[in-house]
């Protein structure tokens, strides 16, 4: 509907302008909103405004020539408003043909925002060094939801994790394993002073020492560090993805840093930035010109042992995420990576593409409220909410939800108590149950024998009410393209908490099923249906299920 009202005012802008022989190139960029008070119509634009400079005249007599120029019959009436505003009421067919339309086809409710374009989004992509803390879960549903909205908007979106398992943490996990097999064992190894310090440690070793009754004593020690990394390595990978799973979360690719290595692509692309002449060497090391591109100093990518930085792996590992073809990427941090971003940013810009191209969103902490207290959280301490925990303790659907409706630049506090309660007060819950509602009352209908009739009767739907839940199931297409644009999945969830609230309100103002009145009944079971569907829509966006039953 917003579309066809923005073409035909577009239109009737283009014929004012050509009326007053005016090239129609300089028409400004008009914007069509839905009023707040339906006395101003159901779309309301400024255009007039936006034209004053170019056709110097009044706001108010520019507004009754582009009236004028308005032949379209889906107009009930157009008035002109103050100033100069144009306030557009639609016939009703409009907007019962939109509802119809959904009900036949849920993509009626997707936006073509994307045209195709291949889209990578990299997120959580923790460290294989121990299962994923609460912390991590709010970067996981921030990545997972933000690609099924851009999904729904026709991007072509893969979903990464790149497993960082090269570099020193990963010997500090396989030190730290040993020590505590070599104490099951009944032997002394030192513990590593930046080890890791979880139990989680002590049930891989335990594992590993269960399978071979000791034996791992009998290897160089070299060997069987060797031996603890990768089984360490795989274990708590595991975890990690069986966390995720559990958590609704599913990746269409894990990349491995060590890969990169392996490949020998860590090396070329180091060759290919000494061919652009944006490295060298100095006290034996290969610096980046980082300071060519704003940073403070340059950068090591190799150091004088001939290892390299973490700098240097993202650099490689993010050339291979163009060279596969990807037109735009987005990677997910944490907010304490700050300081990383500009430094990564210069280095594709190094390389030759566009850094209009990268984005990097930055996830602010998330605090959880147990019984009042804040319980802070430290990895390598093994002190920690582990996500696997908050999952069991409030479900997947409410975690996902209480993640996704805040802004991911605010810092979140994850009230454990309100997440598990079945009253209005937990947004969650609030929403399903208007899901859970809409098949309820298509279970009473059966139940009355009523023979519910798919996109009849909806001609019956004008009161008021009706036209404003219709218009709300229409904003979705907006909110899609809004939360795409500015990659903000928080627009989503509050936007389903505004249709569950009139849904609500709907449901205890009128009465939905009256034997009485098959066709008014008809009528508004379809209007119940079109929300429930949507809302469905909604909520999978964020991973969230839609019960049918509460």
């Amino acid at each position: 509907m917003k579309e066809l009202v923005k073409d035909i005012i577009y239109n009737a802008v283009k014929n004012t302008l050509k009326q007053n022989n005016i090239d129609d190139t300089k028409i400004p960029n008009i914007t069509i909103e839905i009023p707040k008070e339906n006395a101003n119509g159901d779309f309301a634009t400024n255009a007039a405004f936006l034209l004053t400079k170019i056709l110097k005249n009044k706001p108010v007599d520019i507004a009754k020539k582009i009236v004028e120029n308005i032949s379209e019959d889906i107009f009930d009436k157009i008035e002109i408003a103050g100033p100069g505003f144009i306030n557009i009421f639609l016939k009703k067919s409009v907007f019962h043909e939109f509802i119809s339309r959904v009900l036949k086809d849920e993509d009626e409710l997707k936006v073509n925002e994307g045209n195709g374009l291949k889209i990578q989004v990299e997120f959580v992509s923790a460290n294989p060094t121990g299962p994923l803390h609460i912390g991590h879960g709010r970067g996981a549903a921030y990545g997972d939801s933000i690609s099924r909205i851009l999904s729904a908007c026709n991007y072509d979106v893969q979903k990464e994790y790149y497993i960082n398992d090269a570099g020193n943490q990963m010997n500090n996990l396989a030190k730290s394993i040993f020590s505590r097999y070599m104490n099951i064992a009944g032997k002394k190894y030192p513990f590593p002073e930046d080890g890791y310090k979880g139990d989680y440690i002590i049930e891989i070793a335990q594992k590993i020492y269960n399978e071979d009754k000791g034996k791992l004593i009998e290897l160089p020690e070299n060997k069987a560090l060797e031996k603890c990394l990768e089984i360490g390595k795989n274990e708590i990978l595991n975890m990690i993805k069986d966390d995720l799973k559990n958590f609704n979360v599913n990746l269409d690719n894990w990349f491995s840093e060590k890969s990169l290595y392996e490949t020998g692509e860590m090396e070329k692309t180091l060759e290919f930035l000494k061919s652009m002449n944006k490295v060298y060497e100095k006290d034996g090391a290969l610096w980046f010109k980082s300071k060519e591109y704003g940073d403070d100093k340059d950068r090591v990518l190799r150091k004088q042992d001939g290892s390299y930085t973490y700098f240097a792996s993202d650099i490689a590992y993010h050339k291979n995420k163009f060279d596969r073809g990807f037109e735009k990427i987005i990677d997910v941090w944490g907010a304490d990576h700050h300081g990383y971003v500009k430094r990564l940013t210069s280095s594709i810009e190094a390389m030759g593409y566009n850094p209009e191209n990268f984005k990097v969103i930055l996830i602010q902490m998330v605090s959880l409220i147990n019984a009042g207290e804040k319980i802070s959280m430290s990895t390598r301490a093994g002190e920690f909410i582990p996500l696997s925990w908050l999952t069991d303790e409030v479900g997947s659907d409410a975690a996902r939800f209480f993640y996704a409706m805040r802004n991911h630049e605010s810092q979140f506090e994850f009230d454990i108590e309100l997440a598990k309660s079945n009253s209005s007060d937990n947004p969650v819950y609030y929403v399903q149950y208007a899901h859970a509602r809409v098949k309820s009352l298509l279970r009473n209908a059966k139940e009355k024998s009523i023979d519910f009739k798919l996109c009849k009767n909806l001609e019956l739907l004008t009161g008021q009410e009706e036209i404003n839940i219709i218009k709300k199931i229409y904003e979705i297409k907006n909110i899609l393209k809004l939360s795409a644009r500015h990659l903000e999945p928080h627009r989503v969830a509050y936007y389903l908490q505004e249709l569950a609230g009139s849904f609500h309100s709907y449901y205890y103002n009128n009465k939905i099923i009256n034997e009485d009145d098959i066709q008014t009944t008809n009528a508004r079971l379809n209007l119940s249906v079109a929300v429930g569907m949507t809302i469905k829509f909604g909520l999978n966006l964020l991973g969230v299920s839609a019960p049918d039953k509460m």
